[in-house]
């Protein structure tokens, strides 16, 4: 009964988790209407991990910043500075289903950048599904050499995709020396500063139209999109359904594509669904060992 219990409070986190990633893509393309992207990236990054913090007060003594502070800078650069500057700015260019898609090839460069600085083994189907990931790329891309799609968006996506990739395997690195916890809130607050401050000096205050659109935005990604959706995350990751959620991750992309069907009206064109169709199935390659042996351990 308890391990039923378990079980089910754990599909019910990675299907809440999912649903929330799913659902911003579309979410922060309405509030981009109302607001520069530099300061909006960089209020609800930095937002997010103050509450955060609040909420980690308890445990301060885990923070040990003198003997962390370069991480967190580090980390703050790749997983929230760049990541979600790269981002925001991104889904001016494109459709948030479409962006989300490319974005979500993240898994992909993981299992590649873990095979090269973490010694991790790479076998035949993640091979295989590195390959169909980067002919999904192209298919998805196609759009841009005749106007259709714009290649500035095609471009930050993947540089937010490999920006994203890179801080999961620093983070992934260093998780022994550094508290996770405190590494998610540092991590967004010290990148939101920065994205705040660097919005600040070219974009203008003035230009942020405060109505309710921008203030639910905003308040998602304050508090679903990044400090709760975190928080579940490494939950997760430290009750040891890590493989479990990075399988399920490529559920986002289809999330965020339908619901920018749906409610915003983007387009919906078959080179897309060619590179959607084969960029989950190269992420769902690459993640399969790593499934398929989380499956054992809960057997």
């Amino acid at each position: 009964m308890a391990h039923t219990k378990a079980s089910t409070k754990t599909i019910l986190s990675i299907a809440f988790l999912v649903l929330i990633w799913g659902l911003s893509w579309s979410i922060y393309k309405v509030t981009l209407h109302y607001t520069p992207p530099i300061l909006f990236a960089g209020m609800r990054s930095f937002l997010g991990g103050l509450l955060l913090t609040l909420f980690l007060l308890p445990t301060w003594k885990k923070l040990k910043w003198r003997e962390n502070w370069f991480r967190y800078v580090i980390s703050g650069l790749l997983n929230a500075a760049f990541f979600y500057g790269l981002q925001t700015v991104g889904l001016i260019y494109l459709p948030g289903g479409l962006f989300s898609v490319l974005v979500y090839f993240q898994p992909v460069l993981i299992g590649l950048f873990a095979w090269m600085w973490l010694g991790e083994r790479m076998t035949f189907v993640k091979v295989a599904g590195l390959l169909i990931g980067f002919i999904g790329i192209l298919a998805v891309s196609s759009g841009s050499f005749t106007g259709q799609v714009s290649f500035v968006g095609v471009a930050l996506a993947l540089l937010a995709a490999i920006s994203w990739a890179l801080g999961v395997i620093y983070v992934k690195k260093e998780s022994g020396k550094v508290d996770s916890m405190w590494m998610v809130a540092f991590q967004f607050m010290i990148g939101g500063g920065l994205l705040t401050a660097l919005g600040t000096g070219v974009e203008s205050w003035s230009s942020i139209t405060w109505n309710g659109t921008y203030l639910i935005g905003l308040g998602f990604g304050a508090t679903l999109g990044i400090p709760i959706a975190f928080v579940i995350y490494f939950h997760l990751m430290n009750t040891g359904e890590a493989s479990k959620v990075a399988s399920f991750t490529f559920l986002v992309p289809l999330i965020a594509v339908l619901t920018g069907t749906v409610f915003l009206h983007e387009p919906f064109t078959y080179s897309l669904l060619l590179g959607l169709v084969l960029i989950v199935i190269s992420i769902y390659c690459v993640n399969y060992s790593s499934k398929k042996k989380e499956i054992a351990l809960l057997e």
